[in-house]
């Protein structure tokens, strides 16, 4: 199918782009289009206009912070995944990252984009809550925050109105002696995965396990935090006994049936990878862990 008939409009500044969301109430927004265009494609969203991103200036850049790791709301998945930088700051970009899609979507498709969709199948809003991340939200009042965990108000609803625009995200580095790790089971890589997890251990001065969290991929309504500190803490986690986080994974879960796998088997999938992240964050390498 193709999309409907819609106007293009391409701003030069986020100021004229939100001007122009104003004016169209009907209009959306356009970045790499991994999302909105098989949408609009399927006609699922027919919007009045198109609001093209692409010609504004300073959008494309990755700001590593000693605080954050700040994605720009036209940075690609492919621009993100090969910053080393970004890499060293904050290992589980990259774990997720490498499990978006494929190779040409991850060259289009942009970071933001993927959380502005906000879909729960999605990689990247699990690692936005996880890293306690922040949305930069620019609108007709001028510029506002929202925590990560306040933006996803619903499946593929968010926190935005209609007349603003992501400008970026700030993915929230971890402390010291942080380690993580990623996983998701799909029928083959690149497809929406049946169930993901993004896992994290903080350990404290001695080694033991100080904090634990996780934040699921396709088995919950919103993207969400789930907090395993109580469960967890104190544990040494070369031989913590990883079941013990089955209850309360299990109590966080909301997994739907579809023509891909059950809700049983997912919420199944789901719980046997969050044990297995833990078991691989608290093995993790260099390349796992914030020193």
């Amino acid at each position: 199918m193709k999309p409907g008939p819609f106007r293009y409009l391409s701003p030069d500044s986020l100021d004229e782009a939100v001007a122009m969301l104003r004016e169209h109430p009907e209009a959306k927004v356009l970045a790499g289009g991994q999302s909105l265009i098989p949408v609009l494609s399927m006609r699922l969203a027919r919007p009045t206009h198109l609001v093209d991103l692409a010609g504004i200036p300073g959008l494309d850049r990755i700001e590593v912070r000693d605080d954050c790791v700040r994605v720009g709301a036209l940075v690609r998945h492919a621009q993100l995944l090969a910053d080393d930088e970004a890499y060293a700051a904050l290992p589980l970009l990259r774990q997720a990252l490498s499990n978006v899609a494929h190779p040409a979507i991850r060259n289009r498709g942009t970071t933001v984009g993927s959380i502005a969709h906000a879909d729960a199948a999605g990689e990247m809003p699990s690692i936005l809550v996880v890293t306690d991340g922040v949305v930069e939200v620019v609108g007709p009042n001028g510029r506002r925050e929202i925590a990560g965990t306040d933006f996803f108000a619903g499946a593929l609803e968010t926190a935005l109105e209609h007349d603003e625009i992501v400008e970026a995200v700030r993915f929230g580095r971890f402390p010291a002696r942080t380690r993580t790790a990623f996983l998701e089971s799909a029928r083959r890589h690149g497809d929406y995965a049946l169930a993901g997890v993004a896992a994290v251990l903080t350990l404290d001065e001695i080694g033991r396990i100080a904090s634990a969290r996780a934040a699921f991929v396709s088995v919950t309504d919103v993207p969400g935090v789930v907090d395993l500190t109580d469960i967890l803490s104190g544990m040494d986690p070369d031989s913590a006994d990883w079941s013990v986080i089955d209850e309360p994974v299990q109590a966080a879960l909301a997994p739907e049936s579809d023509i891909h796998a059950d809700a049983d088997y997912r919420r199944m999938l789901a719980g046997e990878l969050a044990r297995r992240a833990f078991a691989a964050a608290a093995g993790a390498t260099h390349g796992g862990t914030h020193a």
